[in-house]
């Protein structure tokens, strides 16, 4: 990586936490959806759940933008639309902040094998989130790609801080933009358990 690109993340990273500070300074607990695109589903988690602050991340600038409007018209004070990475928002989270809840809804499946390695769900992730979690967590995951449903299921299962609830619910029932673009999609919920 050369110098000029480490210099961009660095004050990428620096900017998002300094961003988290001020967003986040009286936030204990938060919602968090990584990979929101266009805002669909957070914004209506948002209105269902109005004594919640949501958190929505997405690395795509329109998406961010189209989010944020759909927000602005709902008039939701408890959300806020952030371009960012998982793992850099991650890191800039504020030492205080803890997740009530992680969505992660149709992720980039990577479906080359060459490119598993970039598949969010990974042991390092899951341990990044569990450093955030506490008992009650849930981490929801859904996807329209049997693979990564099963890549997924498997890391789970691996991983010492997270454990399969086949009988927990979806705290809400409404689709994303891309689930209504799918004919079916697999999903999972799991709960943080630093005891296992």
């Amino acid at each position: 990586m050369n110098r000029l690109l480490e210099e961009r993340i660095c004050k990428r990273q620096e900017s998002l936490k300094k961003t988290c500070e001020t967003l986040l300074a009286n936030c204990y607990n938060i919602v968090l959806e990584i990979g929101c695109g266009h805002g669909h589903f957070l914004n209506a988690y948002a209105a269902a759940f109005p004594r919640t602050f949501c958190v929505g991340i997405d690395f795509n600038q329109e998406r961010i933008t189209s989010a944020q409007k759909k927000q602005t018209k709902a008039e939701l004070s408890n959300l806020v639309f952030l371009k960012a990475e998982a793992n850099e928002l991650m890191n800039a989270l504020p030492s205080h902040v803890k997740l009530d809840a992680v969505f992660l809804l149709f992720l980039d499946p990577w479906p080359k094998t060459r490119h598993h390695k970039k598949r969010l769900i990974q042991a390092a992730f899951l341990d990044l989130l569990a450093k955030k979690s506490y008992l009650s967590t849930k981490l929801y995951f859904k996807t329209d790609h049997l693979d990564y449903f099963q890549w997924t299921s498997k890391a789970i299962k691996q991983h010492p801080s997270w454990q399969m609830n086949p009988e927990a619910t979806w705290p809400l029932d409404t689709q994303t933009h891309f689930e209504k673009m799918f004919e079916q999609s697999q999903s999972l919920i799991a709960n943080y358990t630093p005891s296992r």
